[in-house]
């Protein structure tokens, strides 16, 4: 049957820090299919999220939530139970590329450069010192399960140190703490096991977070990223080596930092990354000649194969 035919469920919304990004996500997904004659419909993730999909006699879902319960394999394992196809990296996968630290620990395991990082849980915060840091300041203080930039914050002086690390811990129960690499952003956008391009990010912040992301005319966005074609190529091929370390499938967004020797740091793998039209991979994939509507249609029929 063609999938045209199928019911498509676009899940969206949640109750995670980043509900407002997937409801443009979904909404950016469900307009995409709704203008290709697909038969979708939205689905805003929540309790009832069983009882509306059977009751939509959903056959397949396209995943655009984000963050907690969307993004680190809870829908997914509840789709896998409920025998629906769905789009996006399976179980294990998503639940290590939104964990952090564990990613990061199969990268280096693969031998993919990351940055150096000190983790801390919130059962230990009141033993925590700065002495216990193994690296010097500047720090980034980030949550180990959120994306978005969502609760990141960079700390230039020890006095800053406390205020950041309550903000990072209001989303989670686990932070990390890394040196703060001055340098260039660079992502890669990775569909159908294949890497598509790499994308500069040139933010008017001290780094590209969740301001420089949503709010116009912060940021600036390079494509192809004005790089060395040979260091290009070593990127792309890092950050293809990344999506398959986390065995991901379908199509993900591979995040680099480079410092000023050009040496390149593999943060993370987003392996639901923003799916507006303006969003980064969409971009990728209109600059290699991949209209938004057809990278949707791409992204929908890997779901299908996977299974």
């Amino acid at each position: 049957m063609p999938l045209t035919h199928k019911k498509i469920g676009v899940l969206m919304g949640g109750d995670s820090a980043e509900s407002e990004v997937s409801i443009k996500t979904g909404t950016a997904i469900l307009n995409a299919l709704t203008r290709n004659h697909y038969k979708a419909v939205p689905i805003q993730m929540g309790r009832s999220i069983c009882r509306l999909l059977e009751e939509e006699s959903i056959e397949i879902v396209f995943n655009g939530l984000h963050g907690k319960f969307g993004e680190d394999g809870c829908i997914q394992g509840l789709l896998e139970t409920l025998k629906i196809p769905y789009t996006g990296s399976g179980v294990l996968a998503s639940a290590l590329g939104m964990d952090k630290a564990a990613s990061r620990k199969i990268f280096m395991q693969h031998s993919l450069p990351v940055p150096g990082f000190y983790l801390l849980r919130k059962d230990q915060k009141g033993d925590f010192s700065t002495q216990a840091v193994p690296f010097g300041l500047p720090w980034v203080v980030k949550p180990g399960q959120e994306g978005s930039s969502v609760g990141i914050s960079i700390v230039e002086t020890s006095d800053l140190l406390k205020s950041a690390v309550e903000e990072a811990f209001r989303y989670g129960e686990v932070i990390l703490v890394e040196p703060y690499i001055s340098g260039r952003e660079v992502q890669v956008g990775i569909l159908e096991d294949r890497a598509l391009g790499i994308i500069e990010i040139k933010t008017k912040r001290k780094f590209y977070d969740y301001t420089a992301k949503y709010v116009p005319g912060m940021s600036e966005h390079l494509f192809p990223a004005p790089l060395p074609s040979d260091l290009y190529q070593k990127i792309m091929e890092m950050g293809l080596a990344g999506h398959r370390a986390l065995n991901c499938r379908g199509y993900s967004r591979v995040d680099f930092l480079l410092d000023q020797n050009n040496q390149p740091y593999l943060l993370e793998v987003n392996t639901l990354p923003g799916m507006t039209e303006t969003s980064l991979l969409p971009e990728i994939a209109r600059g290699v000649g991949i209209p938004f509507d057809r990278l949707v249609e791409r992204i929908l029929s890997c779901a299908i194969k996977e299974k």
